[in-house]
């Protein structure tokens, strides 16, 4: 459905012949239904405004236009001269009555929005609509980061392509929380002339009743003091918040010397959340901190267009390429590319349980209203084989829903729907019950899966990352897989989220629009949900005849002791069906010296001499296989998902001097993106990176693009390129 078609709709100008046809479009996608309902209620609320009765001309004046003679009249009885000069005087007139009515309307909507710092974020959100009842009932507000130019929460994000978001509301001189609460009957509002009030009580508030200013209520009126046919009251419902947001502190690997570490090892990482959450900070018009930038995580987000494994093989293919390096041209790049064999959820019964954080921190539109729009999208995924259960936690935890049908939709939604934020957050007890009811309904041979949806802030009952590790590793033993989907900003703990999938044999990424539900939970929910190989880890070892070092391109935080790769008994990541994971090294020939910038890991030895590495290793010290002319050997180690007993995959690599200008188009985009990272962080090993050739190579690099990814991506670079000279060196 084209973006005009939805806006027409909205502004009720369809043509009679073609309003059923859009109408039974717009029933037939439920998301592009809700889409265009938000789009709906902007512009009703705009039509609404524009028709305030404050605007309308009194008795008085109508009278006096009724005068004045009729267009035609005037032009044929005033001189030439006086027609510009009336038309000139009209204009400016105009003009002046247009600007008192913006300055009115910009005072009048100041008392209906409401304004929230969150750090050094600001966000503006127009208050809503509240129904004429007597219950006092609260609207919860809530801040979205929105840095330099506020601009409305929630439209941007939910319009279909196209669609411009509206413009933003003026912006308070002083930030204030509020929220209104109806207490009688009537049509009037409440609006606060000093912007203040305090633990419930009016300070200097005025009413308005039928488009007329009514009396005044003084200050220290308690709400249960105010006159009857007061409609509405203003009463402060949070404080100010700082930003709270933490990540994983980690240190960029450096260049390893293949005489003294031959071997490189790591666990494999499927998380996409780091993409997403630096796309939210640049298009906030902020750079991301430097740890949220997980390098790994950026170049997994994409799909590539990778041929899978063989018909009866292991669960993946391995594929290995190698050209120059686009930031040291003198080194080499080494893609690992690894992709995972497709299974559909049609051929799999799933239990799943759906487990919400419905704790104060998550009132905020992009938190729990962004969960439920999530969930609806996968619940109409589901079909009479899968089961679902709802558990939600926060000072306490229950079960909505217990486990119902895929085909029991209406009763499924009905229980999204309801839930409410507020009160603290025991996410430990939570996390227990939703295990609990996994385990009680599990599907042999089907998908078994928790599904936590949180912002990640555990306040109340087992807190410390130890405590929740050791928690969340004991219940995955049950065969019980968790997905962790964060949610939210402001207080956003990465650090905890990233900490809970990785134990839970999962996978972690972060919503933060629609469109991202959109692509874990429906165009890659295969992915998401249904394992095909866990505990995989790569160890890569290389020949120190053809090279001198190697640098592992992020995956900080997931290496591991070479020693660890034989050891069944060490955890480490899972791969989806359907999934690619990519690895990058960036090698230094043999021929060449290792740059001497990297301070080294440890001191010089005093009681012995140390090997020397300044030049190639003799041949006397190489096997007869490092004159093969194979750069290294990446070797793989998995279990399958019910499995204890890991299997090995080999895989040698030649290097056939392949220039940059000959690479693939997938390695192009992923190397792309690897530089992105280094640029956003900073890197010490960026080299020659600049953002026009990370700009080049990813346009390069882009080739078909079903989904639009990776034309977003390349909109990233152009607000990382303007942004990046404001950080700090």
């Amino acid at each position: 459905m084209k973006p005009e078609q939805i806006t027409a709709w909205a502004l009720n100008e369809l043509p009679a012949e073609e309003q059923p046809k859009i109408e039974a479009a717009l029933q037939a996608d439920p998301m592009v239904l809700s889409q265009a309902d938000e789009v709906k209620s902007f512009c009703d609320f705009l039509s609404a405004e524009l028709r305030d009765e404050d605007f309308a001309l009194s008795e008085d004046q109508r009278s006096a236009l009724a005068a004045l003679p009729p267009p035609t009249a005037l032009a044929e009885s005033t001189p030439w001269w006086r027609r510009y000069a009336i038309a000139n005087i009209a204009t400016a007139a105009a003009v002046v009555v247009i600007s008192g009515v913006l300055m009115i309307k910009q005072e009048k909507q100041q008392a209906a929005e409401e304004f929230v710092l969150t750090g050094d974020d600001l966000k503006v959100q127009a208050a809503p609509v509240l129904p004429d009842k007597a219950d006092a009932k609260k609207v919860q507000m809530s801040p979205v980061p929105q840095p330099g130019k506020p601009s409305v929460t929630g439209l941007a994000d939910a319009a279909p392509p196209g669609l411009m978001a509206p413009p933003p509301p003026p912006a308070l001189k002083a930030p204030q929380l509020v929220t209104a609460v109806p207490v009688s009957r009537g049509r009037g509002n409440v609006e606060l002339q000093n912007g203040r009030t305090r633990d419930g009580v009016i300070r200097r508030a005025q009413t308005v009743e039928d488009g007329r200013r009514a009396q005044t209520v003084e200050d220290g009126t308690a709400p249960s003091e105010l006159p009857e046919r007061l409609g509405y009251v203003v009463e402060p419902q949070y404080d100010r918040k700082p930003n709270t947001e933490t990540y994983s502190q980690f240190i960029e690997n450096t260049v390893q010397e293949v005489a003294r570490a031959p071997l490189s090892t790591f666990s494999i990482d499927v998380d996409t959340a780091s993409y997403s959450n630096v796309r939210r900070f640049l298009n906030q018009n902020m750079l991301p901190p430097q740890e949220a930038v997980r390098i790994e995580e950026l170049v997994n987000y994409f799909p590539y267009d990778i041929e899978g494994p063989a018909a009866g093989k292991d669960p993946f293919a391995v594929h290995v390429e190698l050209s120059e390096c686009p930031w040291q041209p003198q080194h080499r790049l080494a893609r690992i590319a690894i992709k995972g064999r497709e299974i559909g959820m049609e051929h799999r019964s799933s239990n799943l349980v759906f487990l919400v954080d419905v704790s104060g921190s998550m009132s905020e539109p992009n938190k729990l209203p962004l969960v439920q729009q999530s969930l609806r999208m996968l619940t109409q995924r589901l079909g009479e084989e899968d089961r679902v259960s709802l558990v939600v936690y926060a000072g306490s935890s229950g079960v909505v829903l217990p486990s119902t049908s895929g085909q029991k939709k209406v009763e499924i939604l009905a229980a999204v729907d309801n839930l409410r934020a507020g009160g603290g957050t025991h996410g430990s007890a939570g996390i227990k019950l939703a295990y609990e009811q996994a385990v009680s309904g599990f599907i042999k041979d089907g998908v078994n899966r928790v599904i936590l949806c949180t912002d990640g802030d555990f306040n109340v009952g087992t807190t410390s990352p130890e405590e929740l590790e050791k928690l969340i590793t004991e219940k995955a033993r049950s065969g019980v897989f968790l997905s962790v989907l964060g949610y939210g900003s402001g207080n956003l703990q990465d650090r905890t989220m990233e900490t809970l999938a990785d134990k839970g044999n999962g996978n972690y990424a972060y919503i933060d629009n629609l469109a991202e539900a959109r692509k874990v939970l429906v165009e890659q929910m295969s992915g998401t949900l249904v394992t095909i190989a866990k505990d995989v880890k790569i160890q890569v070892e290389f020949n120190p005849a053809q090279v001198r070092g190697y640098r592992l391109i992020g995956y900080e935080n997931r290496l591991l002791a070479k020693e660890d790769f034989n050891d069944d008994t060490k955890d480490a990541g899972e791969i989806g069906a359907g999934h690619t994971v990519t690895a990058l090294y960036e090698i230094v020939p043999a021929s060449l010296p290792l740059d001497a910038k990297p301070q080294p890991l440890v001191d010089s030895l005093k009681y012995q001499n140390e090997v020397a590495v300044a030049a190639p290793l003799p041949d006397a010290n190489l096997a007869p296989t490092a004159q093969t002319h194979e750069v290294m050997t990446v070797k793989l180690r998995y279990k399958k998902p019910d499995g204890n007993v890991s299997q090995l995959i080999e895989v040698p690599v030649k290097d056939e001097g392949k220039k940059l200008k000959a690479a693939s188009r997938e390695f192009k985009f992923a190397t792309a993106i690897a530089g992105f990272g280094l640029l956003l962080r900073d890197s010490a090993y960026k080299g020659q990176l600049t953002w026009d050739s990370i700009r080049q190579l990813a346009r390069d690099g882009k080739g078909p693009d079903k989904n639009g990814y990776r034309g977003e991506f390349l909109q990233l670079i152009e607000k990382g390129a303007a942004m990046a000279p404001s950080r700090p060196q």
